[in-house]
């Protein structure tokens, strides 16, 4: 049987885009290794990182220029009220992803229930290919995995368009 090629990296996937790219997010926490430091001060003092820190070198840039290209970067979050620690911080940051053009929405779980949603997270770049986000159970991030299988990429596109129709702006979303 032979292999099948890695999943894109985000800078790969993001200069693929023509028109957009959504991503939904569907846990309530996160142990990505490269967020760890910033995360344990957060808890520690509610202290964020600067868009110019090197939390952000990698994201924002890359944002910045897929949207200067005409590219809607839109990312929904599902989220358990109340919220644990992890979406706080999350919320906190979240003004820099803004800043960068991205657009984001939060959608309360309690109002997901009627959806037909994925079981993973995803990366939707043109309704053409999917980039699955892969988590461990405990949260740690493992290999990603893709596809342009057309069941798949409906239901990614259905999934996303209902969360986002039924999702509240990052500017009113309180929590």
């Amino acid at each position: 049987m032979p292999q099948r090629p890695p999943a894109p990296s985000f800078e790969d996937l993001l200069d693929s885009a023509r028109t957009h790219a959504l991503h939904l997010e569907l846990r309530d926490v996160y142990a990505v290794g490269e967020e760890r430091e910033v995360y344990d001060a957060f808890l520690r003092d509610g202290s964020v990182p600067a868009d110019d820190s090197p939390f952000w070198s990698g994201w924002l840039p890359l944002v910045e220029r897929t949207v200067a290209r005409g590219v809607k970067v839109l990312r929904a979050r599902i989220v358990s009220e109340p919220v644990t620690d992890y979406i706080r911080f999350e919320h906190a940051i979240t003004d820099a992803n803004c800043r960068a053009g991205e657009q984001v929405r939060w959608l309360p779980r309690r109002r997901a229930s009627a959806l037909a949603l994925p079981g993973n997270d995803f990366w939707l770049i043109d309704d053409q290919v999917v980039r699955w986000n892969l988590f461990s159970g405990d949260g740690e991030a493992l290999e990603p995995d893709h596809t342009d299988d057309p069941a798949a990429v409906k239901l990614c596109v259905e999934a996303f368009r209902s969360v986002w129709d039924l999702a509240i702006d990052h500017a009113d979303y309180r929590i």
